[in-house]
């Protein structure tokens, strides 16, 4: 059976998604975010199930973020690179915190203690996001997105996908094509694609994420509607889109801008999300300067999603 070394980095709720994008960059199979208010809400709720509540996790007071390595010659490597970014990303944030700890782990014990973290939930008007071992009843209006995250980043509950996903349903059109950039476990490709996508193109960097989104895609039978592949962003990518998502983070956003620019028709929308507010002015400059028209912005939870059209 397969080892891993789980690493634990609590931190603080502003810091979360730059923390998980950490053990994205480096590779981490899987990721896991424990925020303990939707801890102590699920326990309200009585919706834990055979699963409980990690005791860690309820009595920090901060985010727990799970990251997930595999034990090999290049572990200590990766494991310095993460020290070194969580050091270097400290200087965004105020308060900030990243304690770390490290556990060996089996992958049987990682395929199911994360579960605890993940329960249905409305994210939009009419999106549901329901894990694929959870039974939901829907209300005729809505629409349901059946996820497992699996070994990939995305699970929908964090307020950078919820924000895109309203967006989305805001912004898409009937018919139109969309490319996800940075799809993770595919969450927004498939929104889109259950939105009345004509054709989505899925990108990531991660073979694992491509691999996860690709498996959600046909849970949600809309493989004929999204394609996933392996790409660095949109180098090389000549397919003009209606609209094109990113949730990813702030430098990431900066240097996709020039390429989304390139693929988006007259008139599209480019979905901006993953942006600490912190960065937002940076973020702003590069739209504009790029020109394109900021049209909306939205924040929750100190994240800051925009959507920017070019004319």
């Amino acid at each position: 059976m397969s080892k891993w070394q789980e690493i634990t980095v609590t931190t603080t709720e502003e810091a979360q998604e730059a923390v998980a994008n950490l053990f994205y960059e480096i590779g981490a199979a899987g990721v896991v975010i424990g925020d303990p208010n939707a801890v102590f809400q699920f326990d309200a709720d009585e919706l834990w199930d055979s699963y409980e509540a990690v005791d860690e996790l309820a009595e920090a007071g901060n985010v727990v973020i799970k990251g997930y390595l595999p034990i090999d010659d290049a572990l200590k490597t990766r494991l310095e690179h993460l020290k070194d970014e969580l050091a270097r990303i400290g200087e965004y944030f105020t308060d900030y915190l990243a304690k770390v700890s490290l556990a060996e782990i089996s992958e049987e014990d990682w395929s199911t203690s994360w579960k605890a973290y993940y329960k249905p939930e409305k994210v939009g008007r009419k999106i549901v996001i329901v894990p694929s071992w959870e039974k939901y009843e829907p209300n005729p209006e809505e629409i349901i997105v059946t996820l497992d995250p699996g070994m990939a980043f995305g699970t929908g509950n964090h307020p950078t996908t919820i924000l895109s996903i309203r967006f989305l349903e805001k912004y898409l059109k009937e018919g139109d094509t969309v490319i996800d950039v940075g799809t993770g476990s595919g969450i927004l490709a498939i929104t889109a694609a259950k939105l009345g996508a004509k054709k989505v193109f899925a990108y990531d960097v991660d073979t694992v994420a491509v691999q996860v989104a690709e498996e959600n895609v046909k849970v949600n039978k809309v493989e004929n509607i999204v394609s996933t592949s392996y790409n660095d962003l949109l180098t090389g990518v000549d397919i003009k889109a209606d609209l094109i998502v990113s949730n990813i983070i702030a430098d990431i956003i900066i240097k996709l801008i020039p390429q989304a620019f390139h693929c988006l028709t007259a008139g599209g929308h480019f979905i901006a999300s993953g942006i600490v507010v912190e960065r937002w002015p940076d973020v702003y400059q590069a739209l504009t300067k790029q020109g394109l028209t900021i049209i909306e912005v939205n924040e929750m939870d100190d994240w800051i999603t925009a959507v920017a059209r070019k004319e």
